[in-house]
Order: structure tokens, then C-alpha cells, then sequence
């Protein structure tokens, strides 16, 4: 038996392990390997008989006095762990995999078959252009979703056929199966595979679901999409996910936003950003100048002097802010464009107004040589 692990270890205990603190573990270590939940391993029946085998020994107090003095020598010369707390073992696996069926996400078995049950929730998304994200539109969606049958009204039978009691499980839902091991006949209870857990055979089924209950469509709906909303939000359809079993009530439908990107502004929040050309005349002079907005153009007036990369803000202009009835605002970046391929005589005009200019016409590039003076002084 020297290939054999600890059973301690096994199960993950301390040696000095309660009573409760092993039946703990073994309930623990049950739930994650029982080969029923994991058909296509083999491995976790291995496991499974490992983890059985450990706590059918340390939870008898007399075997366990044996294991702590010999180790698995005390067992070998009747082959293995004698049967004794079995009744214990298959106490806990009753309890896990007969009566807890939903514990484990859909479990072996649902404590009521044909109880309601809500319909799955449904996924799709939309692409919408810049300006209707920022005012909102009505957008048209195909989606395809289980319905409730038509023609059975969802009970999943033809005409007054209706159902039966499962023959097998006697309307439970479910059925238990015995798995030998070494330790004698374990029970575990799984969905009837006559009636596919449902507890009822229907006689005849509907020609049209053939006795689903629900059918697949094809369905145009119309989403009202709110001004404001900003790409990759998630909006919820209430109810128009697939249709619930048994009377439960729908699922949702789960619409992502794709917004296209805007060839003049750029969104930040609930704010607008953009960025506006102005001529060499208009920085100097000042000027009025025109203003795209998503709300459309408006005209406002820059300074004498305006510099590249000034910002200034249209308060109100932005977008309207989601649930709110305020709005964000609009931040206008402007930048000089220095011309290009002057003739001549523009250029002669262009020197002459440079010779004309004093340093106060140039307040950042007189103060940048004075420092620049003061900093070469600096290393002399």
C-alpha cells in the first residue's frame, strides 16, 4: 500500500481534525469530483473513490485509531477499509446530489421540474452615426428569440392530448441510479432520462414546437435609444429576451451601442471637443469667427492676439447628459494656420510689417531670450 496517499491529505485535513471539519472537507471535495458531474473524466471517479475511501476510515472512530498507529498497514490484510461508515458517506451523498439538486448551477435535479422558469437573456448591438448618439433615435432590430408556441399556447401538446405522469420517475423529474465501489452500492440521483426531467410524458406532441412549448422567430422590435448615450454602453430590453418555461416570465434583451467616430468633433463624457483653423490676420485683428456645434453653427469672437492653442467654452453645447435634463459643454481649440506660397509683393508686405513690429509686439519671444540671456550669463 505504499502508493496509497495519506488520507489526511486526501482529504486536506490536519490530523487533528474534528469530527465535523472531516465531514466538511469530504462534503467539499464530494461536490467538486462526483463522477456524475463530470462524465467525460475519468480521473474523477479515481478521485471520487480516493476521497470515499479516506473518509469512511477517518470518520470511524475505531478504524481511525487503527490508521493513526499502523497506517494503511492496518488494513491489508483484509484488503482495503472494512464497510462501517457507509451509512454515513452515503447519508452526506443523499444529501448533496438527492436533495440539493440546483446547488450546482442545474444541478442533477431541479427541486420542481415544472416550476416557472425565467426565458435566457439575449445579446446583440447596433451601430449608429455620432449625431444620434448625442440626440437619440429609434432604432430597428432583428433579433431571433424562443417564443411561446402559437399553436399549444406553450403546454407543448396537440390539441387537448395533454400529458402523463412519467412512468418511470413518477412525475419527480428524476431517478436514482446505485454505483458500486468498494465500500458497497452508492446512490446518486440524476435527471429521468424518459421524460428529460420534466416529470410528465406529453402523449401527443405539438407539430409546430413538437413539444418544446416554444419556437424560434425572427423579430423586427424598435429601440428607443436616448439622447446622450456614449459608445460601448449596454442598454437593456426588458423582456424581450426568450420567453419563460412553464409559465416564467421572459428574459431580457441586452443591446450594445457601437457609436461611428465624427470627422469634426470628439467626445469626452458629456463633453464636445474640436479643433478650428484661423488665418495669420484673423489671430492678429481678432475676428468672428463660425462654430459647428452639434446643435449647429454659431458665431463667436476671438481676441487681438488670439495664440495657437487657445481654448475657449461654449458652456451648454455639449451633450445632454443621460436621465438629466442638463448638458455638457463645448471646448474649441484653435490653431494659427501660417500661410503658404505667397507671391512676391505679399512677401514684401508681410517683411514690412515685420520690420515695423517692436519686442512688446513679441511679449513670449522677447521674455524667452531674456531668460535664455540670463541663463548663458548664468554658466560664464
Amino acid at each position: 500500500m505504499a502508493d496509497k496517499r495519506d488520507y489526511y491529505e486526501v482529504l486536506g485535513v490536519s490530523r487533528s481534525a474534528t469530527d465535523e471539519e472531516l465531514k466538511k472537507a469530504y462534503r467539499q471535495l464530494a461536490r467538486k469530483f462526483h463522477p456524475d458531474l463530470h462524465p467525460d473524466d475519468p480521473t474523477c471517479e479515481e478521485k471520487f473513490k480516493e476521497i470515499t475511501e479516506a473518509y469512511e476510515v477517518l470518520s470511524n472512530q475505531e478504524k481511525r485509531q487503527m490508521y493513526d498507529q499502523y497506517g494503511h498497514s492496518a488494513f491489508e490484510n483484509g484488503g482495503g477499509p472494512t464497510p462501517g461508515g457507509f451509512s454515513d458517506v452515503s447519508e452526506i451523498l443523499e444529501s448533496l446530489f438527492g436533495g440539493m439538486g440546483g446547488m450546482f448551477g442545474g444541478g442533477t435535479r431541479m427541486n420542481n421540474p415544472n416550476a416557472p422558469r425565467q426565458g435566457r437573456d439575449l445579446q446583440t448591438s447596433v451601430t449608429i452615426d455620432f449625431m444620434d448618439a448625442c440626440n437619440g433615435k429609434s432604432q430597428k432590430v432583428d433579433i431571433q428569440r424562443m417564443e411561446t408556441c402559437p399553436d399549444c399556447h406553450g403546454s407543448g401538446s396537440a390539441g387537448d392530448s395533454g400529458s402523463e405522469v412519467c412512468p418511470d420517475c413518477q412525475g419527480r423529474g428524476s431517478v436514482k441510479s446505485m454505483q458500486r465501489t468498494p465500500f458497497g452500492m452508492i446512490s446518486s440521483t440524476k435527471p429521468c432520462p424518459h421524460c428529460g426531467g420534466k416529470g410528465k410524458i406529453i402523449k401527443s406532441p405539438c407539430q409546430k414546437c413538437r413539444g418544446a412549448g416554444r419556437v424560434r422567430v425572427t423579430k423586427s422590435i424598435n429601440v428607443d435609444i436616448p439622447a446622450g448615450i456614449d459608445d460601448g454602453t449596454a442598454m437593456r430590453v426588458t423582456g424581450m429576451g426568450d420567453a419563460g418555461v412553464n409559465g416564467g416570465p421572459a428574459g431580457n434583451l441586452i443591446v450594445g451601442i457601437n457609436v461611428k467616430p465624427h470627422p469634426i468633433f470628439q467626445r469626452e463624457g458629456y463633453d464636445i471637443h474640436c479643433d478650428i483653423p484661423i488665418t495669420y490676420a484673423q489671430a492678429v485683428l481678432g475676428d468672428e469667427i463660425v462654430v459647428p456645434t452639434i446643435d449647429g453653427n454659431v458665431k463667436y469672437r476671438i481676441g487681438e492676439g488670439t495664440q495657437t492653442g487657445t481654448v475657449f467654452r461654449l458652456k451648454g453645447k455639449g451633450v445632454k447628459k443621460l436621465q438629466r435634463s442638463d448638458r455638457g459643454d463645448q471646448y474649441v481649440k484653435v490653431f494659427v494656420e501660417v500661410p503658404k506660397g505667397l507671391n512676391k509683393k505679399q512677401k514684401e508686405l508681410l517683411q514690412q510689417l515685420e520690420a515695423s513690429l517692436e519686442s512688446k509686439n513679441y511679449a513670449k519671444r522677447d521674455n524667452f531670450f531674456k531668460k535664455l540671456k540670463d541663463f548663458i550669463g548664468g554658466k560664464q
